[in-house]
């Protein structure tokens, strides 16, 4: 017969003491949220007809320059340390080459310029692909009805150029192609920029939660066919680490896991496996669910979504780019702790 008294057993052990206050279940907590952890994503516009919501995306909108400079300067006062940046490109501006991509004079170059001025200390990332420039949609050159890899590398790496010209500190590759961390650190290195950082979208999968951003850079209705030749099988997760060693030896200086809370073993298998940088995308359809539901009168959003951040932090992230870093940043600073 078992003597349940015996210690480590029942009634000898009772895990909810260490549960019962407020104050012992902070002292025990295995995991910290702070706005420290948290990268606030930015939609840019050029039309202020696009001033308006992002369809699904409830309480986000998409900022002119000027927007982005205020967000900015909100962020950093909330202890936010970076903002991550995605234009929206109307058709009118995208052609098969995506060459506004390469545009020193283009949104993502402006917005980075005056956020700089603005807020010199705060850390800007900047997406390079080439889906918001596009006229089929995809982040890469298309040829004969294939993504060609070499042939967008080689686009790539004058886009980060581009972009490192203009003030970004982090360049974040997202495109999925063979072979582009490398070609873009040595690039980078070669025009002088050998202190800017290369954040590798590492482990993108080719995703359904990714369907409200593409409205809110105008991709909705151009994209042609679908991006699973490039973008990881939702199927795989052994091939996320062989994508991870693989940039890691090109020059990658942290991870990303993409989408977030969908892939939670992903991250805590990176971490695990390669203890680097792991940052997250809490992706537009995560945001959105969080928001639909939060209507429907399922949770109260704001400590649906603050522990949505706490199961990232408890996975292994180190950064979590989300649509409502800022305000979250402010709900913890208010409370001084996790709900």
């Amino acid at each position: 017969m078992i003597d349940n008294s015996f210690p480590g057993r029942f009634p000898a052990t009772r895990l909810r003491r260490l549960r019962g206050q407020s104050w012992i279940r902070d002292l025990a907590a295995e995991a910290e949220l702070a706005p420290r952890h948290l990268i606030q994503a930015v939609i840019l516009r050029e039309d202020d007809a696009l001033a308006g919501p992002i369809p699904a995306m409830e309480g986000i909108k998409r900022a002119s320059v000027n927007d982005a400079v205020e967000m900015a300067q909100n962020a950093w006062k909330n202890g936010i340390k970076a903002l991550a940046l995605f234009p929206h490109t109307g058709k009118e501006a995208r052609d098969p080459e995506g060459t506004a991509a390469l545009d020193p004079d283009n949104l993502m170059c402006r917005a980075a310029r005056a956020i700089k001025e603005a807020v010199p200390q705060i850390g800007l990332i900047g997406d390079v692909a080439l889906d918001p420039y596009t006229d089929h949609g995809h982040d890469g050159l298309l040829r004969d009805g294939e993504i060609v890899n070499d042939g967008t590398v080689a686009v790539l790496t004058e886009q980060a150029v581009v972009l490192a010209s203009a003030g970004y500190d982090v360049l974040a590759p997202s495109d999925m192609m063979d072979g582009r961390i490398g070609a873009i650190r040595k690039k980078l290195d070669h025009e002088g920029f050998t202190d800017r950082m290369i954040l590798s979208y590492a482990v993108k999968y080719a995703s359904k939660f990714y369907g409200p951003y593409r409205d809110a850079i105008g991709s909705r209705g151009v994209l042609q066919g679908d991006k699973r030749t490039y973008q990881m099988d939702p199927r795989n997760s052994a091939e996320g680490n062989r994508e991870v060693t693989l940039d890691l030896a090109e020059g990658a200086d942290m991870v990303m896991v993409k989408p977030g809370m969908p892939y939670l073993d992903m991250i805590a298998r990176t971490k695990a496996a390669f203890n680097v940088p792991v940052a997250a995308f809490q992706v537009s359809g995560e945001y959105a669910m969080l928001r639909c539901a939060a209507a429907e009168g399922a949770f109260d959003f704001e400590d649906a979504a603050l522990e949505a951040l706490i199961c990232f932090r408890r996975a292994g992230t180190d950064m979590i780019i989300s649509y409502y870093a800022t305000d979250a940043a402010g709900w913890l600073n208010q409370k001084s702790r996790f709900p």
